[in-house]
């Protein structure tokens, strides 16, 4: 069978026994992400980066975007400070950190927040995307997180 989009563990997780993110019910379009070890976001509102164990594989022309649970800022205080962050399909298996996707977290609940392997932190939707009509793209992707652009 070809694969079309989903997700793998990364290596330095395969031990781990870290969970493939499902969606939660029929007409969900999030796929739940869960932590892949504890990590304490301090009330200070420092952004941290959050393991997920995960990489994600789409077709050409797809995206992954990733975007706050509903119930994180309310029910934890936790947001991710980007708004959104955007997995692109050449970040699968860079040869930097072999595409694991991390979470941008931080704290604005005034209070230092736990989580804990396994906690949902985000949700991930796959979309396609557009391009211009004179759109040159033509680089390649050589290192992992934040790479584009350095």
């Amino acid at each position: 069978m070809e694969k079309t989009r989903g997700f793998q563990i990364v290596s330095r997780f395969k031990d781990n026994e870290i969970q493939l993110p499902t969606r939660s019910t029929a007409h969900s379009a999030g796929y739940d992400i869960q932590a892949a070890e504890d990590m304490l976001i301090p009330r200070d509102g420092t952004i941290k980066l959050v393991a997920t164990g995960l990489k994600a594989y789409m077709q050409t022309g797809e995206v992954l975007y990733l975007f706050s649970r509903s119930s994180g800022p309310l029910k934890k205080g936790l947001v991710l400070p980007n708004s959104v962050g955007v997995i692109d399909g050449d970040y699968y298996d860079n040869p930097k950190n072999e595409g694991e996707i991390f979470v941008q977290i931080r704290s604005i609940s005034g209070e230092d927040v736990l989580i804990k392997k396994g906690d949902r932190i985000a949700q991930a939707v796959f979309m396609p995307y557009l391009i211009t009509d004179d759109d040159q793209a033509s680089g390649k992707r050589l290192g992992g997180f934040g790479s584009t652009g350095v």
